[in-house]
């Protein structure tokens, strides 16, 4: 009864300050999002004969949004779950695998001056949040995962006549303690960067900045993570269990990213990043992605344009050219580098880099359908050897992409694709996937539904 009545209490309080500031919003929305996926080669080739996956994951999140006088605070709860992972009477969590319940975003943002007067808005954002730039390359939400990506941290945020800028920083540590800072940074569940890192790191800080042009959008992106100095135990000749010592290793990105239109029908996408300081371990980097595509609306209705992306690595065929591996760190590879997930993502594929020629199509029929057709050539950019000292091809494979989007209603989406991926040898090679008796041929289909409810109070 006593809850009851607390319960009453704090929504007439709440809608009590809604009512006494008319500027106030209140906005509640969810999403319910199931999955079936059938899997034949998805993230690394199969074992021949091996039998095909099918299963269906679901993401339920709800979502609270209030806003007033110079702040803002958000909160996001999601429960990911893959259907019979639970028993039907459960009735708590006996494992890690079944916790999938969590605090997906809870973050405030307040205004640290009256906006309009002199700046247009600066900010500070607070808290769990999900940081989203540019086309999610670098940094992203990682959406197409169920569970997604999220970052605890603070971020300062600028716009003025164009002008953007952030400046982003976070400090991870394991537990409240009395004393030590040493952070341990070996997650649980999904890996912690694009490109299966196996830690997360201690401390991180970014700067980005962003100019609106005639012709598009001008980017820079600076961002440094820091990760725990470790050493393993002289009895752990298998080095599976890191001990985290005092102090960090830092690793340096910087680069800029240009969006923008030409002659009207063209548009444009180029990146270009260098990537610098000290690997996890402490060895030294040196690395690069360069990214160029093109896009040609022939008409209202039909896009079509190449594009090429490399991403530097180690040379397989000289054993002294190591750390050369450029990692897209906290972005969204799916993306980018083919719908099957191969290539930086949880699954990994060596440290060769990547070059990748793609070609990519839409057709919109109309304003609720889409359709989608995106076709990879993979390559290393690096030769590689097998085991007998041979050089091996430098082609990895080609993939096929075909999405089909439908809009039921505005808050309901349809979604669903087919992809093929046609190997070769080097692809399942000990120096990329390290698939023995792999099979050439993968596929992989999915059909998706989105339901997008959303309510608002003022």
């Amino acid at each position: 009864m006593a809850t009851k009545i607390l319960s009453v209490v704090f929504i007439l309080g709440l809608l009590a300050s809604i009512t006494q500031e008319s500027f106030a919003q209140l906005t509640i929305s969810g999403q319910f999002r199931p999955r079936t996926e059938l899997r034949n080669g998805q993230g690394a080739p199969q074992v021949n004969d091996t039998v095909p996956a099918l299963f269906t994951s679901q993401r339920t999140r709800i979502n609270v949004a209030y806003s007033a006088y110079r702040f803002k605070v958000y909160t996001s709860i999601q429960d990911v779950r893959v259907w019979g992972q639970d028993a039907s009477s459960i009735n708590r969590n006996t494992s890690d695998a079944n916790a999938g319940l969590m605090l997906h975003e809870a973050w405030g943002e307040i205004s640290l001056i009256d906006t309009g007067k002199v700046i247009k808005n600066l900010t500070l954002k607070i808290g769990r949040q999900e940081l989203v730039y540019d086309d999610v390359r670098l940094l992203g939400n990682l959406d197409w995962l169920q569970q997604a990506r999220r970052h605890d941290a603070a971020l300062v945020k600028f716009d003025h006549k164009g002008w953007t800028a952030h400046l982003g920083a976070a400090y991870n540590q394991n537990a409240e303690r009395k004393s030590n800072t040493i952070y341990n940074g070996t997650p649980s569940g999904y890996a912690a960067s694009t490109n299966g890192m196996t830690s997360m790191y201690k401390s991180m800080q970014f700067l980005y900045v962003a100019k609106k042009l005639s012709a598009g959008t001008a980017s820079l992106l600076l961002f440094k993570d820091d990760f725990s100095k470790y050493h393993f135990a002289a009895t752990d000749i298998q080095k599976k269990t890191p001990i985290y010592e005092k102090g960090v290793w830092s690793r340096f990105t910087a680069g800029g990213n240009f969006f923008g239109t030409a002659f009207k029908k063209v548009g444009i996408a180029a990146s270009a990043f260098y990537q610098g300081g000290k690997y996890r371990d402490g060895s030294s980097l040196n690395e690069y992605l360069l990214s160029l595509s093109v896009s040609y609306a022939v008409n209202k209705k039909f896009s079509i344009g190449p594009g090429v992306d490399i991403t530097s690595g180690n040379n397989g065929t000289d054993p002294d050219k190591k750390y050369q591996r450029f990692d897209p760190l906290y972005g969204t590879p799916h993306k980018f580098w083919g719908f099957m997930d191969y290539f930086y993502v949880a699954d990994g594929f060596g440290s060769n880099g990547l070059i990748d020629y793609y070609l990519k199509s839409k057709y919109k029929a109309s304003d609720r359908f889409t359709l989608s057709l995106d076709a990879h050539q993979f390559e290393l950019p690096n030769s590689v050897m097998d085991e007998s000292g041979v050089v091996l091809s430098k082609t990895l494979g080609t993939e096929l992409d075909l999405t089909l989007a439908y809009a039921l209603t505005k808050a309901i989406n349809m979604e669903g694709g087919y992809s093929s991926l046609f190997s070769t040898a080097t692809l399942a090679s000990s120096q990329v996937k390290n698939i023995a008796n792999a099979d050439r041929y993968s596929t992989w289909a999915y059909v998706m539904i989105t339901i997008k409810p959303e309510f608002t109070f003022k």
